[in-house]
């Protein structure tokens, strides 16, 4: 039996540092579609870093040949999930059916986005549900607006990110904190090993010892802040969403309107309703 692994732009579609997702499922190599799972590695390997790529980006990002990540890219073109110049190629709107049909038919998203819009309501401030995926969490129902439609002044900080489907830096956010100090500690240490995690803002853990320290307080609160580490300015408190089989499926976070420097101060204020949120959605995961 083997894992199927499918390349993001960190890893190699087929090098030993190939990383599995979260939920790969272990099959027989005979089952392997190669082909598929290289196609959707150069659909993966356009990001906010590289929104055009070439033939030789893409080769590059893949770890296929150049000759393979070009008829991959005119596959995909044919098949209008890219579009292209000619020389470039860039995503097309085609491949927003996939967010799409997760959204409308997954349970999880359709379980909390109720729960997001009424905190949101009541407290005007931003709230996210976000799931793990290796080194990022993906941010699958989201609510931050207030009755007028206006942003709220949380939203408005942030340049990015709040937006359903968007993928986060695990390391640097306190959704992903959350998410990894609640594995195993054999698999929290395992995910750490030998890993690399981006500098984003002054403020942002670089080292696998620090944010060690950093998940074993985050599980032993079963709480976890962030303070300007993803983006300046920004702060954001979260909490496991666990069934009832004590399983953390997502996190819930609120980003904290105004530079709430105040640790003490802002969890007095935020921890409270995030974890009423989280006890009252345990018995529906």
């Amino acid at each position: 039996m083997i894992e199927c692994t499918v390349r993001s732009p960190r890893s190699s579609c087929c090098g030993d540092n190939a990383v599995t997702g979260k939920h790969a499922v272990a099959i027989a190599k005979a089952d392997l579609i190669e082909g598929m799972a290289k196609g959707l590695a150069v659909l993966e390997s356009f990001d906010t870093e590289r929104q055009r790529l070439n033939t030789t980006l893409a080769a590059q990002r893949t770890g296929l040949s150049r000759a393979a990540a070009r008829r991959h890219l005119l596959t995909l073109a044919h098949l209008g999930y890219l579009e292209t110049d000619g020389s470039y190629f860039w995503l097309s709107p085609r491949v927003l059916r996939f967010s799409g049909n997760y959204l409308s038919s997954a349970r999880l998203p359709r379980v909390l986005q109720p729960t997001l819009n009424r905190l949101a309501l009541q407290t005007r401030a931003s709230f996210s549900a976000v799931v793990l995926d290796v080194d990022e969490v993906v941010i699958v129902a989201s609510a931050g607006q207030g009755f007028d439609g206006a942003p709220t002044a949380a939203t408005r900080l942030l340049a990015y990110g709040l937006h359903l489907g968007a993928r986060l830096p695990a390391h640097a956010t306190s959704t992903g904190r959350m998410l990894l100090a609640c594995k195993p500690v054999a698999e929290r240490h395992a995910w750490l090993k030998g890993r690399v995690l981006p500098r984003l803002t002054a403020h942002t853990v670089t080292t696998a010892r620090q944010l060690r320290v950093v998940l074993e307080q985050a599980a032993a609160d079963d709480h976890c802040m962030a303070s300007e580490e993803h983006e300046v300015g920004v702060y954001a408190v979260a909490v496991p969403l666990r069934n009832m089989q004590g399983q953390a499926l997502a996190a819930l976070n609120v980003v904290l309107p105004g530079a709430c420097t105040d640790r003490t101060r802002s969890l007095a204020l935020w921890l409270g309703p995030l974890q009423q949120a989280a006890r009252e959605l345990r018995p529906l995961l």
